[in-house]
């Protein structure tokens, strides 16, 4: 089996990094913005998320260990989990690692400040915060979240009119989450001091993970994996409450093995590495996250099994965060 190689420029051409990513530029639809794949850039990282800092487009990954396996992403000889930041203009140039033995990072930026809250580990129960003006100087991890009955994971933020929102992934304990995994919901006026919020939550009826949580125009987006049909993919619902949530029927994003499999041509690999991408099984588009750059919706996503054969891969969409999270909710969707 062989794999493309994406070769078209403009993916924010404006960017000297982007230039080379793959993707061109597209004319808005008239239903649902689909988001256009740009190549794969990296195995063995799933939770990523991309932030503008500094002006600049970075896009934070987890970078995993695991120390009852031993299976660890393939450049990690720390012997433990960390976190870093990816220059997306360079695509090989890192910040310098942090947040080491935590897992499941979230980035998120308020007043050029990188608030990162993370799980101490997979299915723990402590949810932790810390804080840097400059990727080289972190504030120590300390606990915002915790109670000894929770299975913890992912973590998400927002912002409204007048508070900050995170929303929390939980396995346990089964009278909370009823199906594995569960988002739960806490509040803060000042992204220091957080409480949670009683009864909201999200998707208790059914399977719901690799969450991504956005406000605009009074509501709440939620764009969370879906178990459907043998394989896995990204959905979304919004709610004015956190606590009654509409399902849209449209899939914001699928697998799909001819696109998944592209490279990314910022990215060399080795051929034994584009070996691994060109025959992995691909039953699952998870792990969503975007932000605004100079125009343009910047995202990127998770492939692979949904067993632990994952790779990490870029996107791009046409229009605002505001439209695209709106167009999945009518028609048409961006003016």
């Amino acid at each position: 089996m062989t794999h493309t190689v994406l070769t078209r420029r403009g993916f924010l051409a404006s960017s000297a990094a982007f230039a080379a990513a793959g993707c061109a530029g597209v004319s808005r639809p008239t239903g649902p913005v689909k988001i256009e794949k740009c190549g794969t850039i990296d195995i063995y990282i799933t939770e990523a998320n991309p932030i503008v800092f500094g002006g600049k487009l970075w896009l934070m990954e987890y970078i995993r260990y695991n120390k009852k396996s031993g299976k660890r992403y393939r450049h990690n000889n720390l012997g433990d989990s960390y976190f870093r930041f990816r220059d997306l203009s360079a695509m090989n140039r890192f910040s310098a690692l942090f947040g080491k033995g935590l897992h499941m990072g979230n980035a998120f930026v308020r007043d050029e400040r990188i608030i990162v809250t993370a799980v101490e580990n997979w299915g723990e129960p402590r949810f932790y915060q810390l804080e840097s003006d400059d990727m080289v100087h972190w504030t120590e991890p300390r606990v915002i979240l915790e109670d000894p009955e929770w299975a913890g994971y992912n973590t998400t933020i927002c912002k409204t009119e007048d508070r900050f929102i995170l929303s929390f992934e939980l396995g346990e304990p089964k009278r909370l989450v009823g199906s594995a995994f569960t988002m739960f919901f806490a509040e803060s006026k000042d992204l220091k001091n957080w409480k949670v919020i009683d009864g909201a939550v999200m998707g208790r009826e059914c399977y719901t993970g690799a969450p991504m949580l956005r406000y605009h125009g009074g509501w709440f987006y939620y764009f969370h994996l879906r178990s459907e049909r043998g394989g896995y993919h990204t959905r979304v619902s919004r709610s004015r409450d956190l606590f009654k949530w509409e399902l849209s029927p449209h899939v914001v994003l699928n697998y799909d093995p001819v696109e998944d499999r592209k490279l990314h041509p910022g990215v060399a690999f080795t051929a034994a590495e584009s070996a691994q991408i060109a025959v992995a099984k691909d039953i699952n588009a998870s792990d969503l996250d975007m932000c605004e750059y100079r125009g343009e919706l910047v995202c990127c996503y998770s492939w692979g099994d949904q067993r632990g054969k994952e790779f990490l891969s870029l996107g791009r969409a046409d229009c605002t965060e505001r439209e695209f999270c709106e167009s999945y909710f009518k028609s048409p969707p961006c003016h």
